[in-house]
């Protein structure tokens, strides 16, 4: 039987299993179809995403064919994972620096916003950004901060740690939580000049890229997952968390729950996809999630991610993008469709019109009746030079 070596690697800056065995057609069979395998020119090695979930996969493919050496992998996670230990240590002697005061005012916040009910990145991501001004203030209270501080410390990120329009707004975001959700103090923040954010247009995939990408993939259970992408702009979190409860068959509709911002709604369900999935759930019998690991666990986000990046190779795309492109597309399809915009908020669960709005920036609904001056020039320009 062959022995299949596994290791950590950086790869392109990520960290990368990579897999080292004797050239075996059966097994390099099994890594080329395997989602989220890769093939390295530089190390002639396959190589997946660190996630236990899809070595477990992995390994039951290879049952009986080869068998996985993960003595130098689980190394390499221990040394990755004690250098982690002293950035926490690093961390926690940089938290023992702060001055008393702010100490507790950081214990305040971190604690009211586990109270509100914050999801864990974002509580993560707010203790970072307020930690950084607490840092900076050093044995300052940040208690008596005013306007004129705050405005002095956002030019301060901007202009010497070099953040970026988005990564301010996080920033100020994460101040005005302290000002007015834990000092309870009026929306003062609200006045502080912020940055302009970049208007970047949504990746959306033309009709035929996206029929390319389904009709190519021939495994049922990955085809399912970009027909439900695309049927009904499911975010990726959404299709990994689906169970079988939440299709209604007999009113044709799929309720996501708690989804971004633990909101409820609720979609069509396509007469096409139903018909897939009942196919699908005769091979695989899922028993609560529509889509499950090994074990009965929920497929990771990871993973699912992969079935699109595979789909984009067999269907030749290039370019960044990844699965969440298949929500701008059912978005932008049915606004060229004439569907109403409000409609389109509801289906995609936007709080705000605004962001339901930029779709109409890649529609080319308007844009197809449109022809270019250029056009109507009568040119007698030889094709050849």
């Amino acid at each position: 039987m062959i022995t299949i070596k596994l290791s950590l690697l950086t790869h392109h800056n990520k960290e990368r299993i990579f897999a080292s065995f004797p050239m075996d057609a059966v097994v390099n069979t099994i890594f080329k179809k395997f989602p989220g395998a890769r093939w390295s020119a530089t190390h002639r090695q396959w190589h997946l995403p660190v996630d236990k979930q899809l070595i477990k996969e992995l390994e039951a493919l290879l049952n009986g064919i080869a068998r996985l050496d993960t003595k130098l992998l689980k190394q390499h996670l221990l040394e990755r994972n004690n250098k982690n230990q002293s950035a926490l240590v690093t961390c926690k002697a940089i938290y023992h620096l702060l001055s008393n005061e702010n100490k507790e005012e950081l214990d305040i916040y971190i604690k009211t916003l586990y109270l509100k009910a914050y999801s864990n990145n974002t509580i993560k991501t707010y203790r970072n950004e307020f930690t950084v001004l607490l840092r900076i203030l050093g044995s300052h209270p940040v208690k008596s901060l005013g306007q004129g501080h705050i405005k002095s410390y956002l030019l301060f990120l901007l202009t010497r740690l070099n953040y970026s329009e988005i990564h301010a707004h996080t920033a100020i975001n994460a101040i005005k939580f302290y000002f007015e959700q834990v000092l309870k103090q009026p929306k003062q923040v609200y006045e502080i000049p912020r940055p302009k954010k970049p208007l970047s247009l949504p990746k959306v995939h033309a009709t035929e890229v996206v029929q390319q990408m389904i009709v190519e993939t021939e495994n049922i259970k990955h085809r399912c997952m970009l027909m439900l992408a695309y049927s009904a702009g499911f975010r990726v979190s959404e299709i990994v968390q689906l169970q079988l409860t939440d299709i209604d068959s007999k009113r044709m509709i799929i309720t996501i729950k708690r989804a971004k911002g633990k909101k409820d709604r609720q979609v069509p369900l396509s007469k096409i996809l139903l018909q897939q999935l009942r196919l699908y759930f005769k091979i695989y019998t899922p028993q609560r999630y529509l889509f499950e690991g090994k074990g009965g666990s929920k497929y990771s986000i990871r993973s699912a991610q992969e079935v699109f990046n595979q789909a984009k190779k067999r269907a030749g795309i290039k370019g960044k993008g990844g699965i969440h492109t298949l929500r701008h597309s059912y978005a932008t399809h049915l606004l060229e469709s004439g569907t109403d915009i409000r409609l389109i908020q509801e289906l995609l669960g936007h709080n705000s019109i605004k962001t339901t709005v930029r779709y109409t920036h890649v529609s080319i609904r308007n844009l197809s009746n449109i022809s270019s001056p250029l056009d109507k020039l009568k040119l007698d320009i030889p094709d050849k030079e």
